[in-house]
């Protein structure tokens, strides 16, 4: 009946990890963001997040490796909520 792919698995986990740093942002940047602005602003932040960190190669140890990756899409989404803030 699990007919997923792992690609789709992939994405389906990358939603998710957006959804749960953009609604953590959100908490901290409040505004008029909907659920679907969240998810945007996560999966935005998940994407600016990763460039980051691998950029000044940032290896965060959280004890869990999702965890890991909400704390850098977390951060990306701040930046993101920060710039579209100041915009």
């Amino acid at each position: 009946m699990n007919n997923m792919t792992e690609q789709q698995k992939a994405i389906a986990v990358w939603v998710i990890i957006g959804l749960v740093a953009g609604l953590l942002a959100t908490f901290i940047f409040p505004g008029n963001q909907s659920l679907i602005g969240a998810l945007v602003a996560g999966l935005l932040g998940s994407f600016l997040g990763g460039i980051l960190a691998k950029q000044f190669n940032i290896h965060p140890n959280l004890g869990s490796p999702i965890a890991d990756q909400v704390a850098i899409a977390f951060v990306g989404a701040l930046i993101i909520l920060l710039v579209a803030w100041i915009v």
